[in-house]
């Protein structure tokens, strides 16, 4: 896989951790950032790139949030692409998931920043992305678990139990699948807890 070259400024790394919803991303992302000396590292999460879910009602896709054409992709490429090839500050977008809205440059990842933690369900579906990282961590959990963590954390975003399940099942278990058949493009499979 040929990568764009990095401007001779920015020697930043970017790093993909990637599996199913559940599987605890957005956790080993933070861990290792917070682990990086003197604040060098930060994580990028795709769940910002998020299409606000008033485009989702009008592109009839708004009861399968989080399904890969629910994301935006050319925003988020446009992302690494700036990490990539600048020593630059590089802002980002957030997502709250309180209102489920994602929230315009609420990220910044500072010029001193030499680590990128990119986590999210995709990286290693949409083929512009795979490039544009050095390498990809694919986490892989026991099934119980983390379907079980999902729906807890649907409960506690405001879906009753049998909704969150619901979801689960219908939304979530749906984009595993889709997640799990790209694996084999990753740099290296982990097992997690």
């Amino acid at each position: 896989m040929t990568r764009p070259p990095r401007s001779p400024r920015s020697p930043r790394r970017l790093v993909g951790i990637v599996g199913p919803p559940g599987v605890g991303k957005s956790t080993l992302a933070a861990r290792l950032a917070a682990g990086a000396p003197d604040g060098t590292a930060a994580v990028l999460p795709m769940d910002g790139f998020h299409l606000p879910p008033a485009r989702l009602v009008e592109l009839g896709r708004r009861d399968r949030m989080g399904a890969p054409d629910t994301f935006d992709v050319d925003g988020f490429v446009a992302v690494l692409r700036a990490l990539r090839s600048d020593d630059a500050d590089v802002s980002a977008p957030a997502f709250d998931r309180a209102t489920e809205e994602p929230v315009p440059g609420a990220i910044v990842i500072g010029r001193d920043i030499r680590t990128v933690y990119v986590e999210g369900n995709y990286l290693l579906l949409w083929p512009e992305v795979p490039p544009l990282l050095d390498e990809t961590h694919y986490l892989q959990l026991d099934e119980t678990v983390r379907r079980a963590r999902l729906v807890a954390r649907h409960i506690l975003s405001g879906k009753s139990p049998d909704a969150a399940a619901d979801w689960v099942r219908d939304v979530d278990e749906p984009n595993a699948r889709t997640i799990a058949a790209s694996a084999e493009r990753a740099t290296r499979t982990l097992s997690v807890d």
